[in-house]
């Protein structure tokens, strides 16, 4: 059984952020592709130390998906990253067709499944994301618990 150090009760989000930048120091091909919450996810660490290899799309998640999707066919692995509400169920049809049915090598990170981001209403939680991305073929859910699960390195990766 693998043994973990405290870790000074980090949040799962920071293990994201902390495993995205191993991930891009370890491989040149991983790209990040954020919705405007680059803080917010941590991803920060990893645009400041590869800022040709981040791009912030903004509030667009549908267009951030075809984007990841096409950086697939040149040999990139891109991560994208905003809350789980706007990058399953508000883009399903992309992740359907052009990265799912497609095979492509997309790597969905997401924070705030469920009902853990009650201050912020239900505008910004979802229930059915796990379920909605377990239907597609060669799709693999991943949930991590803590900041020590930070292997970011499978298509949905909720935080």
């Amino acid at each position: 059984m693998k043994k973990f150090t405290y870790t000074d009760k980090k949040d799962t989000r920071s293990g994201f952020g902390a495993g995205l930048l191993e991930l891009g120091r370890a491989n040149p091909n991983v790209v990040a592709l954020c919705a405007d919450l680059t803080g917010s996810l941590k991803m920060d660490s990893f645009e400041k130390e590869f800022p040709d290899r981040f791009f912030q799309i903004g509030i667009a998640e549908a267009n951030m998906m075809g984007i990841a999707s096409g950086l697939t066919i040149g040999g990139k692995i891109p991560f994208t990253g905003t809350f789980a509400n706007f990058s399953t169920g508000r883009v399903y049809d992309q992740i359907r067709q052009s990265i799912a049915y497609s095979g492509k090598n997309v790597k969905i990170c997401a924070s705030h499944a469920g009902l853990t981001l009650g201050e912020d209403g239900a505008t910004h939680q979802i229930l059915e994301d796990l379920g909605m991305m377990r239907m597609l073929p060669g799709m693999v859910v991943i949930n991590p618990c803590d900041y020590n699960q930070r292997q970011p390195s499978l298509p949905l990766l909720t935080i």
